[in-house]
């Protein structure tokens, strides 16, 4: 079933503020978290109830609430530039528009839509995340007409030639990970709780990720992902925090770094809409050729 916003966030003025002073130091660039994190408003207050009990017990209940306080939204909007950079500095953009329902008791529901360069124009990704199960996705390719599923064991490979794997672009469920609780450390003006969060899934490119939360309101400042033979492959870094309907915060830039290539990937998000008039068959696979 799907979640409806309420009558009184739908009619909130769309007023957006901007969280300042908390840039992460950028030895290493990079979402994820990709990806979609929207959080209310408000304090989550004294940490010291969350990182009560053992590393495990905290890390799970960290999670657990920063993933809670996301829920809400029922659907939103967004423009995005992709910003494609190689190791010598070298850019290209790509220019796509992003749509999202909520679904009660399961993982959202995701549609991105390339626009531009030509090349990829028509170009559209189809997420259905799952909280105890694989997510599922496919690619619509204009050029051959047809819907590529992309398996489990595929997700690690890159996103449309960026940084970002097919694995990142999902939301980034509770039940998929094991959790442990590090420490507590400054980021920037902010006080972060770390964790460790580690795949169920085999299928995973990664065996590890590290996740600074800000201990306030529990927002996603940096992750750090490992590979499978454990070496430290890439960090995401997220920017410019904005306050949606006085509820949502959401981050204006994402840049994922690999330290691997030195290639990096920047995703620069805009035009937010929230409470959008989304038709639930859009996001179907059989509908993929026709969503726009």
């Amino acid at each position: 079933m799907l979640v409806l916003i309420s009558l009184d966030i739908l009619m909130t003025t769309n007023r957006e503020e901007t969280l300042t002073g908390f840039s992460v130091t950028r030895t290493v660039l990079a979402f994820s978290g990709f990806l979609l994190a929207a959080f209310p408003l408000g304090a989550i207050g004294s940490s010291s109830g969350l990182v009560e009990g053992s590393p495990e017990e905290a890390g799970l209940r960290i999670a657990t609430e920063a993933r809670e306080i996301q829920k809400g939204f029922s659907s939103f909007t967004a423009n995005l530039t992709m910003t494609l950079r190689d190791r010598r500095g070298r850019e290209s953009q790509r220019h796509l528009r992003l749509k999202v329902l909520e679904v009660d008791g399961d993982g959202d529901r995701t549609v991105f839509l390339f626009d531009r360069p030509r090349d990829v124009k028509g170009t559209a990704f189809l997420i259905h995340s799952h909280k105890d199960r694989p997510d599922q996705q496919w690619l619509y390719l204009p050029a051959l007409k047809r819907v590529k599923g992309i398996s489990s064991s595929k997700q690690s490979g890159s996103f449309m030639g960026s940084e970002f794997s097919y694995e990142d672009m999902g939301a980034v469920e509770v039940e998929k990970y094991t959790h442990r609780f590090l420490r507590e450390e400054p980021c920037a003006d902010l006080e972060c709780l770390v964790l460790e969060r580690v795949p169920k899934s085999e299928d995973s490119g990664y065996s590890r990720q590290l996740v600074w939360l800000d201990r306030e309101a529990l927002r996603t400042m940096q992750i750090q992902y490992f590979d499978r033979r454990d070496s430290h492959l890439k960090t995401m870094v997220v920017d410019d925090y904005r306050l949606y309907l006085d509820r949502f915060w959401r981050a204006s830039t994402i840049t994922m770094m690999n330290h691997l290539t030195e290639k990096s990937t920047v995703l620069d998000w805009s035009d937010y809409e929230f409470g959008a008039d989304l038709d639930p068959g859009d996001f179907t696979r059989t509908a993929l050729r026709r969503v726009r």
